[in-house]
């Protein structure tokens, strides 16, 4: 393969289709959740990594089935996926380690992590990150919530909603379940 070329692939998911990039070295570059119909993935995919190839997921098969299963279950450890973060700013890049490495079903906070960083004034910035994530959910941005557990904002389609659904899926609910959600 060449070596600035870059190759993705679309996975079918219980959320619907997301999609992986990855360069020569099958480091994943970037990821994404859905965004409507299958061209429309595309579309964005290829707008984002002009150039970019779909092809067989052979080299990223692994990183295929930890997304699967993260979004059908809600389980499984997605830290084992390389991540090239070359072109990810520092502090977007110190963010990115310290929400990765939190677990599926818990949560923090953006000022948590911000205090977690060392600079306990920096939750919007925090926020500002997670909003520029290229690699969601390996990246589980989903799982940095507002002050007081709220939702917080969430740039995937469907907005809130998608983020709580990610969040039921793992076990994590921000409101007492009624009858009907158990």
């Amino acid at each position: 393969m060449d070596r600035n070329r870059l190759e993705f692939t679309v996975v079918s998911t219980a959320i619907g289709e997301c999609a992986l990039v990855w360069n020569e070295d099958a480091e994943i570059v970037g990821s994404t959740l859905p965004h409507g119909s299958s061209d429309q993935l595309r579309a964005a995919v290829r707008g984002w990594y002009p150039g970019a190839v779909e092809a067989p997921a052979d080299p990223v098969e692994a990183a295929v089935e930890g997304l699967k299963h993260l979004l059908e279950d809600g389980e499984g450890d997605l830290a084992e996926i390389h991540l090239n973060m070359s072109a990810v700013p520092d502090f977007d890049r110190r963010v990115y380690e310290i929400v990765r490495a939190i677990p599926p079903g818990e949560t923090r906070t953006y000022g948590e992590v911000a205090t977690e960083l060392g600079s306990p004034g920096a939750a919007q910035a925090v926020g500002q990150a997670m909003g520029r994530n290229p690699f969601p959910p390996i990246v589980p941005c989903h799982r940095v919530l507002a002050a007081g557990r709220r939702v917080g904002g969430f740039s995937a389609r469907g907005g809130p909603r998608t983020k709580i659904r990610m969040l039921e899926t793992e076990g994590v609910y921000l409101e007492q379940p009624t009858l009907f959600d158990l």
